[in-house]
């Protein structure tokens, strides 16, 4: 075996304080990659553009101004869904909502609400069940840009409101600047 010409160093045997000293050096490191760090990545755009706010959460249904006649009584929302209807990249709130009445089962309405950019509050754009239809929402979704419904309702006015006897699916898709019902007015019985 062949003897080093470089006598031992000091140094080659580690002790404690090395290792004190390198993870002071590691933290060191990485403290200031925290704060060193690029600023965010912006895409490129034409001069004297501004970028368009964009909305990305779904309008809230507190504060609309349902157009519902209840009287002395409040409305409320029972279902709602959320998701882009119209294909503009802004998410859209459908809403069944319905009279506070004290007693029997009071019809609902489907709204479809949105939020302009500029705007505190969401607004009422479209109405996709009245209340005239008598009809409770039982299941309300949005899935693909389309909206999904199950109705329950009545196949006469002589139906007492305590026991709809007709069950309906729906969907409505935005075309041609409304909302169209794809699924025909249908009656199945419950």
């Amino acid at each position: 075996m062949q003897q080093s010409a470089v006598p031992e160093l000091a140094h080659t045997h580690t002790r404690p304080i090395h290792w004190v000293a390198t993870a002071t050096a590691v933290a060191g490191v990485v403290a200031l990659t925290s704060v060193l760090q690029p600023g965010p990545a912006r895409a490129a755009q034409a001069s004297g553009t501004r970028p368009s706010p964009t909305v990305t959460t779904a309008p809230a249904t507190t504060g609309v101004d349902f157009p519902l006649d209840c009287g002395p009584v409040k409305a409320l929302v029972m279902r709602k869904a959320s998701g882009d209807l119209d294909g503009d990249g802004r998410p859209e709130t459908v809403a069944a909502v319905h009279c506070d009445a004290p007693m029997g089962t009071p019809p609902d309405a489907l709204y479809v609400l949105t939020q302009g950019a500029d705007s505190t509050h969401a607004r009422v754009v479209a109405t996709l069940v009245d209340t005239k239809a008598r009809s409770s929402v039982m299941t309300l979704a949005v899935t693909d840009g389309a909206v999904l419904a199950t109705l329950l309702g009545y196949s006469s006015p002589d139906v007492p409101s305590c026991c709809p006897d007709v069950k309906d699916s729906a969907k409505w898709q935005w075309k041609d600047n409304t909302f169209i019902r794809s699924t025909p007015v249908g009656a199945h019985s419950v």
